[in-house]
């Protein structure tokens, strides 16, 4: 997804969507039409033992969609709670500041309040593009200034200034690692892949079983089949990248719009 912007993020989703429903569809038909031209030559003993093949594979599917939503889950409330640790970071590392000498506080302030909007906006795009990647030199570029002036202050600040102000500003910085990287953390391309084929390989079987279905409503069944998983690999997908797409994680920003209110 590096490069990939808001617009084309939801262009690609809606892609996936579509592209996930036809196929499940398509392989719901070729399990329909398979199973016609095998039900008259299958005996039921040969059947029964089918239908274990078939519970084996719809078991495993249920397993890999719990296992993938799991994950997707996890990350994004761990999303969230590193974005409100930093915007706390950052609050107490400003308060702080009342540490240090008189003289070199209007400087570290204006600092600080340049380098909130910095990290709200590199994480108000796809992670890993081109307006990612600059936001981020801009706030890595603020925090060495903000450190540099916050040593220097500190030669002219009592001792136990030190002891209370570094910890803060270390936490501060630290936590912008910790979120980048959790931030490029998504479930992997091969895994996501596997998913998909599984849903593929349940759908021609879930084809197969309604073969011989007599009822007028196999039709529905399998558009509610295709649905359902179809929206289920979808949730597990935008869950991944909760900036765009219909589950978001905008709501956390207001943590750092009221710190830098704050600020003012």
């Amino acid at each position: 997804m590096a490069g990939v912007s808001g617009l084309n993020y939801n262009a690609i989703a809606f892609l996936l969507i579509l592209g996930i429903f036809a196929s499940m569809l398509l392989m719901l038909l070729i399990g329909q039409w398979l199973g016609r031209l095998s039900l008259s030559k299958a005996r039921d003993e040969v059947r029964s033992r089918l239908t274990g093949v078939e519970a084996a594979v719809f078991g495993l599917m249920g397993l890999m969609i719990a296992f993938t939503f799991s994950g997707a889950a996890s990350r994004y409330e761990l999303r969230r709670q590193l974005t409100v640790d930093e915007a706390n970071a950052i609050g107490t590392a400003y308060l702080r500041l009342d540490l240090l000498p008189v003289a070199s506080q209007p400087a570290l302030r204006e600092k600080f309040r340049q380098y909130v909007p910095a990290r709200m906006a590199a994480y108000q795009v796809i992670q890993g593009s081109e307006a990612s990647d600059a936001h981020e030199a801009i706030a890595m570029a603020l925090q060495k200034e903000i450190w540099a002036g916050v040593l220097a202050a500190l030669k002219e600040a009592p001792p136990q200034a030190t002891v209370v102000m570094l910890p803060a500003l270390n936490q501060m910085i630290d936590l912008t690692t910790t979120r980048a990287i959790v931030a490029r953390s998504h479930t992997p391309m091969l895994v996501f892949a596997f998913l998909l084929a599984l849903g593929l390989a349940c759908s021609l079987l879930a084809g197969f079983v309604l073969a011989d279905t007599k009822t007028s409503n196999v039709r529905l069944h399998v558009a509610t089949f295709a649905v359902v998983v179809t929206l289920t690999i979808y949730m597990i997908f935008d869950l991944d990248y909760p900036r765009f797409g219909l589950i978001r994680l905008d709501f956390v920003d207001k943590a750092f719009i009221d710190l830098l209110a704050g600020m003012k």
